[in-house]
């Protein structure tokens, strides 16, 4: 299983590099049914200026599209950080079974890190959910990203 994990995990992580490339916060998500992806996505709030174009987001709408149902049961989702809390209330309106998670998101992270919207309320669906997928590389690459910003930054004072 651990193996089948960091698969899908590094194949999020491939989705968070294309945002990364595109000067997008590198967040990629995947969802999963039955062994096969059905959707990958990656960061676009910057490219479409709409603040909705979460992985996660745009990830549930493609599975949604694919499995013409907005109720995505039996789904998993790999992401590579820690979803907000716009993100875990899609994961719990969608019915995604789990939620693997590369790396955790201490400062607006709504999966256990800032509060956590899929155990500490009663919703009407729960949403399982694991931390530390290839927890390493998920938090380099956004070290990375940022250091870089960072550093552009400075450069254009």
């Amino acid at each position: 299983m651990l193996e089948e994990k960091e698969k899908y995990m590094r194949i999020a992580l491939k989705e968070a590099k294309k945002a990364y490339i595109e000067k997008e916060i590198p967040v990629g998500a995947i969802i999963v049914k039955d062994g096969m992806i059905i959707a990958k996505a990656h960061n676009i709030k910057e490219k479409k200026q709409d603040t909705t174009c979460h992985a996660e987001i745009l990830a549930i709408q493609k599975a949604s599209k694919k499995l013409n149902t907005w109720r995505l049961e039996g789904c998993q989702m790999y992401v590579t950080l820690e979803p907000c809390s716009m993100c875990a209330g899609a994961l719990i309106n969608s019915r995604i079974q789990k939620v693997y998670i590369g790396t955790k998101d201490e400062k607006t992270g709504a999966c256990g890190s800032v509060l956590n919207l899929l155990v500490d309320y009663p919703f009407n669906h729960k949403v399982e959910y694991e931390f530390d997928v290839l927890q390493k590389e998920c938090e380099m690459m956004l070290k990375n990203f940022f250091q870089e910003l960072r550093k552009e930054k400075k450069n254009v004072k």
